[in-house]
Parts: structure tokens; sequence; C-alpha cells
């Protein structure tokens, strides 16, 4: 007996067979962020909540990178949570949730400018580093990287660094960026010192950009953005940039300043770094380190006395005593003053 085959009918039962076939997709999760803006500052926080169970928790992102942080992802009883902390750049920010084999999700998060400027003195609440120990990072950081330009081999020196205020300029920069692989290859440091980073930000991620001086007086405002540079001279740093702490140098403190004003017309102005110990040689001194600028004999170089010599100098007008009226005192950074 002859096989018939009918026209179509395998065709029919393997469509029928497609359709029959049952889904194990599983459900999409559903997102959403509380509150949904959030301020510039460092530390104003939102939670991401995330209904779905999972054997593997979510990657979560943001973009851009640096203008919130993801702190922790953590499971909940309908599926998971993710804190996501601002940074100091006004954005509009992307929180990204990914679960393993799925098609990533997206909600929008908005981080605005933080405004406060609770000392009034120009410096904006959201460059300040309220953490102690975002305190101490910058100032090893800063002391370090200015005493290593002393040791530095001319020829591998930064060519920006030719006088006082533009050593402090370099060091306070660099202090705050991220220190990586790039960075220190970069920098040609003759040593890499063990020091944590600054967590609150890293240069040049805020919402001034590179511009990191203030340049102009008065309080922080909104439209202040403008009156930051990247460049500043002593006379700023002094006035716009540091706070005044006594004209007793054992007030001073790693990584503060002492400001001189010398009978000059060519850059009155003078600034020097104290570093108390160093970080690079052993030894019991106080050591400062500044910049002479250029002058009639050249293009001047890097000195490192210790505070003693310093008070014994030839010249009394650079002598740190409080009987020298060249010496201003001891300045510290805006940055690094207490807010209560």
């Amino acid at each position: 007996m002859k096989r018939v085959v009918l026209p179509g009918v395998a065709a029919v039962i393997v469509i029928g067979l497609v359709w029959a076939a049952p889904r194990h997709r599983a459900t999409a999760p559903r997102l959403r962020v509380e509150p949904t803006q959030l301020a510039a500052d460092g530390y104003d926080t939102a939670l991401v909540t995330i209904d779905r169970r999972s054997d593997a928790p979510p990657r979560v992102s943001v973009e851009p990178a640096h203008a919130a942080t993801v702190e922790e992802v953590e499971a909940t009883d309908l599926g998971y949570r993710a804190r996501i902390r601002a940074g100091v750049m006004p954005a509009e920010v992307t929180v990204r949730v990914e679960f393993p084999g799925d098609p990533a999700l997206r909600v929008p998060l908005t981080v605005t400018l933080a405004v406060n400027d609770s000392a009034g003195d120009g410096t904006p609440d959201f460059l300040r580093l309220d953490d102690a120990a975002d305190r101490r990072a910058f100032r090893l950081w800063f002391a370090f990287l200015a005493e290593a330009q002393y040791f530095q081999a001319l020829e591998q020196r930064p060519a920006e660094i030719n006088d006082c205020a533009a050593l402090i300029r370099y060091a306070y920069r660099e202090a705050l960026r991220a220190h990586d692989g790039a960075w220190a290859t970069a920098a040609q440091l003759p040593i890499l010192p063990g020091i944590p980073a600054v967590v609150k930000y890293q240069y040049p991620y805020t919402a001034l950009g590179g511009n990191l001086f203030r340049v102009t007086p008065g309080p922080f405002r909104p439209a202040d953005l403008g009156s930051f540079a990247q460049f500043a001279d002593a006379k700023t740093l002094q006035l716009r940039n540091t706070y005044f702490v006594s004209r007793e140098t054992n007030r001073a403190e790693p990584g503060d300043l002492l400001f001189f004003r010398q009978d000059q017309e060519h850059m009155p102005f003078h600034s020097m770094i104290y570093l108390g110990a160093s970080q690079i040689e052993k030894s019991d001194a106080r050591y400062l380190v500044y910049h002479t600028g250029p002058g009639e004999e050249g293009a001047g170089e890097i000195r490192r006395p210790t505070l003693d010599e310093l008070r014994r100098f030839p010249d009394a007008d650079w002598r740190p005593l409080v009987e020298n009226p060249r010496f201003l005192g001891v300045y510290r950074w805006n940055i690094l003053r207490p807010i209560s």
C-alpha cells in the first residue's frame, strides 16, 4: 500500500509544535528611583529599587561615570536595591541595570549644581573635603608631590613649574587626580607613595571642570562658575583660595602655605609649602619647599630648607617669624576649612 503525503501537512505540524512550545522568559524587572533629583555635593543619595528576584544580582552602573557612584547593591524581599551617591559634577545621569543574559534596563536621574558656600569665602561646599580621611589624603599627596619636584631631574619636571605659585598649582591639582597607572607614567615621579586617594571627587570631574582656583572676591553663587580659573598667582592663592591660620609657624600642618610680601615691584607676593616631615628622606627635621622664581641670574630653582634654616636665613625679610613684617603668616586651603 502506497504512503500518501498531503502537501502542506508537515508544515502545519511544525508550526503547531513551535507555537505550542512553552515560554520560560523571566518577567522584566520593574525599576524605580527615589528621589529622581540629587544635589551635586558628593554626598546626596538615591535608592534604585529593582523588583525582580534572581539567583545572581544585577550589574548596576551609571553614565557618565564621574557624575555619580554606585555605593552598594543589596538583596531585598522583592529583588534588589542599589544606593547611588552623587558626585560633584551636574549631569543627566542614566542608571543602567543588567541581569545576566537579559537586555539592560535604564532609569534617569538628575544631578544638579550644589550652590552652598557655608564659609562665605568663595569656595563652594562641593569642593570642600569634609571627611577627615579625605583631608589627610589631600595633605599628604599635596606635600609629597611638591617635595618630589625638588628631587626630580630638571628635564623630567613639568615645564609649567617656573615660580612659587606654579609649584603650588601643580601639586594642588595633581593631589586631586585619580592616581592610576596612566597618571603615574605621565608624572614620571622618582617614587610613588602608598597614600590613599581623595574619595569625594577627582580632578577635573567637578562642576568647575579644570578651573580649580577662585579668582574673584565674594561668596560663591550659582552664576560664579566663571569666577574660577586654572591659573592663580601667589596673591590670588592667598586672598581667594586660602584662609589665615596664624603667624606662628608651630601651628602649621603639612600642606599649609607660608606667604610673604616683599618690597618689590616685580612679583611682591611669594609663597612656600610647609611639608613637615619629609616623605622621601628619613629625617627628624621639618621642611618647606618653594620655587625661587625667575630672576636676573636665570630661571630660578626649587629649594627645600628646614624650618630652622629658614628662621636663620641671612636675609631677615625671608624669616618666617612674628617680628618680621614681611611674613604674612601661615594659611590653609579653603577646601580644608572646617564647617560646623
